[in-house]
């Protein structure tokens, strides 16, 4: 009987063990899934704050223009932007050593003024005539609400004028012509836009309008009339440089060919328009919104992006100044393009002459208003360039103080935003007593100090953007401190959700710590953090802080009191720890400390992509010498593991600037069906102890027998498809409709297929691998193709390496003595426990992560990622399709990355 009852009793205990573990299981599903709904909510908020820190619009309203009390130099002002126009390739020789402006050349040496402008990021075409045109650096907040409107109304040069003429991009010319009513405007079609053709006839096509409408004005009294009127401005967009920089890029004949054209058309439109007025009473300008990078993009702040050719003449601009002392002027400012400048111009250029006048973008606004005697755009934070400017000392004086007073005007604005809407104002100490010093200065100049009484003002100046900048960043500490307080937060919430379910922390000691002290001491934990919550929130109600700085506090507070209301735990975990031996404790430290190292290591990477060149060499070989150790040479697996990584180690030290190769790319294609192969054949065939989890042996016929064929077939017909649609894109300059629905077709159906593969995992992600393959070829240009074989060899080694360690853990687990049933029941809910040494997984993982994205490039720059990836697809110019594509792109080798991270807890 009695041995009758150790059995009945063993089941009873068997059965309220199983009871316990579904419990647990049941209970531990509905955690994670709202841990990962509170994830979910929590990066959307967070990522949210970015653009209240980063991208908070600049523009305020309420200012009155501030009139200009001098008399204008020029009648009309002419204004022609080369749409990305390098610097360096306006003003160098070309290979015969002639320089391939002419024009301008003269104009420089002879009746006007030069230099460099300088942009900011993002270089790209609206923020660059947003600086041009308005005199501000583009509302950051335009990026929420499209590019194409825009988000927040804002003055310009053009608002100012009596009336505006422009004709050119479809993309520019109604940004800032379409709500002006003052306004005579024309645009091209967006299909003109073809980047598989010589874009040159579009600054052509602007001209033509241009000169159609003055040979109207002697049929037309009204127009005529309107066009000898003062206070002009005349716009010409020219944007066939842009296009055919990324087209073709900048260094090939068609976009050097078009710099040319570009001259011709300055040249023509000044001979158009003396001939037109004869007055002598017309200022020109020509300049570049952005530059174009040697791999045909833009948008960082690389100087190829950022300097861009400036060129000034006709009335109220000065004449050419031999150089003296320094090679240009304020030569140790530095510019909003983080960069010195002081360098001597390059002698290629021919002009070390002549003194060269560098100014920022945004200085080009004020020079324009004050040519034709327009008050500055009201949102302007550009400053004055005098050196551009031929007018009488008390004149200057009069135009950099309107210039100083639009800017302050902009400070103290603000301020008073500020001031109202705070509790506790901490005012700009500098300016406190601005008034006092606009009246010393009108003081100055009605004694006729006009030297002290310029100083002072650009010293009042430079004070106010500095004002600006203050307000403008005011609230950053505050959200840093609350954003940077909740993903600490966050990453100890999960810390403890992971100790409390996956390791084998004794359950004993949490159960006894949970009885006596949670219930009471959660409630009375919650209560305070909904009470924290309410007094942050009327605060923040009575400041009128955004809705969004509410949800930043909110989810901050209630995460800390998650992690507050979790002392029972904290508090075991740190007597389990106290417990332990000193070696375990130093364990831990070690690999806390290599665990910061990894990630520093991965914020480096960020600017310095070929540290991961060193990464997986090293990699490589610790990880084989660790399965040689372990497993025989003979099997082929540490060999393997080895090459892999130092295969990919290769391409972080190739050029960002990925070069064109298409013979590249179709034998990269060759090499994903062979490794295609390989992995099937494994899958299959392949015997042996380290397979056992992963392959596919034993799994029931597949239902798509030829479902590997398929995708071995497409992968092929892209490498063909890339031949085929390139070839005859660069020939005949057209993407023709049959090779971009056959592309179409290839990269949509392709992707589908993974949908209906084998359930075993290296089958899987097999079909993973070879589904995205023909998208990838077809968005590919060089190297990048190889690179996705690479990656997928790492990947492949990364799955073996870790489950030949989960063999031999099981191994030794199944020698070992087991732990008590209750701690078995609760923290063995998989086939083991979560160990120290497992946290080199999730860092391997990020190391992955991030060499999907700079294997390739450096994606810390907006512009490391050739447009020319998507002309398979598309060539007339669409910016959303063109980058959702290139997103797309780089999501893939990501997106692998991810499904074999999560293929680890399938293994483990």
């Amino acid at each position: 009987m009695r041995g009758g009852d150790g059995i009945l009793g063993n089941r009873e205990v068997e059965r309220r063990n199983a009871f316990v573990s579904t419990t647990r299981r049941k209970w531990l599903k509905r955690r994670e899934i709202w841990l990962v709904v509170l994830g979910v909510i929590l990066h959307a908020v967070y990522m949210m704050s970015i653009f209240d820190i980063y991208f908070k619009t600049p523009i305020v309203h309420g200012m009155d223009p501030v009139a200009p009390r001098f008399s204008a130099p020029a009648k009309r002002l002419v204004l022609l932007v080369a749409d990305g126009l390098r610097a360096d390739k306006f003003f160098e020789p070309d290979s015969e050593g002639h320089y391939r402006a002419p024009f301008l050349r003269s104009i420089i040496k002879g009746q006007g003024r030069w230099g460099v402008s300088h942009a900011r990021p993002p270089t790209e075409s609206r923020p660059g005539h947003v600086a041009i045109i308005a005199g501000f650096y583009e509302d950051p907040s335009a990026v929420t609400k499209g590019w194409k409107a825009n988000p927040v109304e804002f003055d310009s040069v053009f608002n100012q004028s009596r009336h505006t003429f422009a004709f050119g991009s479809p993309d520019i010319i109604p940004i800032f012509c379409g709500a002006v009513p003052h306004s005579t405007w024309n645009a091209y079609p967006h299909e003109f836009e073809d980047f598989a053709t010589d874009a040159s006839f579009l600054d052509e096509w602007s001209f033509d309008q241009f000169q159609s409408l003055l040979n109207r004005s002697s049929e037309d009294s009204k127009l005529e009339k309107l066009l000898l009127q003062d206070h002009l401005v005349i716009f010409l967009h020219l944007l066939g440089c842009d296009s055919n920089g990324h087209a073709h890029r900048p260094y090939s004949s068609i976009y050097l060919n078009n710099v040319k054209v570009v001259d011709r058309i300055a040249e023509r439109t000044y001979h158009l328009i003396e001939d037109y007025y004869k007055d002598n009473s017309t200022a020109y300008i020509f300049t570049a919104d952005h530059g174009m990078s040697d791999k045909g993009s833009h948008g960082d702040g690389h100087p190829s992006n950022t300097d861009t050719p400036l060129v000034a003449w006709g009335a109220g601009i000065k004449y050419p100044k031999p150089m003296l002392s320094t090679n240009h002027s304020h030569c140790s400012f530095r510019f909003v393009d983080e960069h010195m400048h002081d360098t001597p111009t390059p002698t290629e250029w021919g002009l070390h002459g002549i003194e060269r006048v560098d100014v920022n973008q945004a200085d080009i606004a004020p020079l324009m208003s004050t040519l034709i005697g327009l008050p500055c755009p009201v949102n302007s934070v550009g400053s004055l360039p005098l050196d551009y400017i031929n007018m009488i000392e008390v004149e200057e004086v009069h135009a950099v103080l309107a210039n100083t007073e639009q800017v302050l005007n902009q400070f103290l604005r603000k301020s008073y935003i500020k001031q109202s809407n705070s509790l506790y104002f901490k005012p700009f100490k500098p300016l406190a007593n601005c008034s006092s010093i606009l009246d010393q200065i009108e003081h100055l100049i009605s004694v006729r100090d006009y030297e002290a009484a310029m100083k002072l003002s650009e010293n009042l100046r430079s004070l106010a953007l500095q004002g600006l900048h203050y307000f403008q960043t005011y609230d950053w500490l505050m959200l840093m401190t609350v954003i940077t307080l909740g993903y600490i937060g966050w990453m100890i919430y999960l810390v403890l959700h992971i100790l409390q379910s996956y390791t084998s922390l004794p359950g004993n000691m949490l159960r006894k710590e949970q009885a006596v002290h949670q219930r009471n001491y959660t409630r009375k934990v919650y209560l305070f953090g909904c009470m924290l919550m309410g007094l942050l929130s009327v605060l923040l109600f009575l400041e009128h802080s955004p809705p969004l700085y509410h949800a930043y506090t909110t989810m901050t507070v209630f995460l800390w009191t998650q992690i507050v209301s979790e002392y029972w735990l904290i508090k075991a975990l740190w007597k389990h720890l106290h417990g332990r031996k000193f070696n375990y404790i130093v364990k831990l430290l070690v690999t806390t400390v290599v665990s910061v190292v990894i990630l520093e290591f991965l914020v480096n990477s960020f600017t310095d992509r070929k540290l991961y060149t060193w990464c997986f060499l090293t990699i490589g070989v610790t990880a084989s010498l660790y399965l040689y150790n372990s497993i025989p040479w003979r099997s082929g697996i540490p060999i393997f593991v080895c090459i892999a990584c130092w295969f990919l180690s290769v391409f972080t030290l190739m050029p960002a600037e990925i070069p064109d190769n298409n013979q590249l790319v179709i034998v990269s294609g060759a090499m994903i069906i062979l490794i295609g192969i390989v992995a099937r054949w494994l899958n299959l065939h392949a015997e042996g102890k380290y397979w056992l989890s992963i392959s596919n042996h034993e799994v029931e016929k597949p239902k798509f027998p030829m479902l590997f064929q398929l995708q071995a077939l497409l992968v092929g017909l892209s490498s063909v498809m890339v031949s085929l649609s390139t070839s005859h894109r660069t020939q005949k300059q057209e993407l023709l409709a049959l090779h971009q629905l056959i592309n179409w077709s290839i990269a949509g159906f392709s992707m589908v297929l993974p949908l209906f593969s084998a359930n075993g995992l290296l089958s899987r992600l097999t079909s993973i691998f070879l589904g995205f393959a023909p998208t990838f070829l077809l968005l590919s240009i060089g190297y990048e193709a190889v690179f996705y074989g690479a990656l997928a060899l790492v990947l492949m080694a990364w799955i073996i390496f870790e489950n030949t360690v989960l063999y031999f853990s099981k191994v030794k687990k199944s020698s070992a003595s087991t732990n008590n049933e209750i701690d078995s029941v609760i923290f063995k809910l998989d086939e083991r426990c979560l160990q120290l040494s497992d946290v080199r997984i999730p860092l391997i993982f990020m190391i992955l992560f991030n060499v999907a994205f700079f294997g390739t490039g450096n994606f810390a720059s907006i512009a490391s990622f050739e447009i020319s990836s998507v002309y398979r697809f598309i060539t007339v110019f669409s910016p959303f399709l063109m980058a959702a594509l290139l997103i797309f792109k780089l999501f893939i080798p990501f997106m692998l990355v991810i499904c074999n991270g999560m293929s680890k807890r399938r293994t483990i």
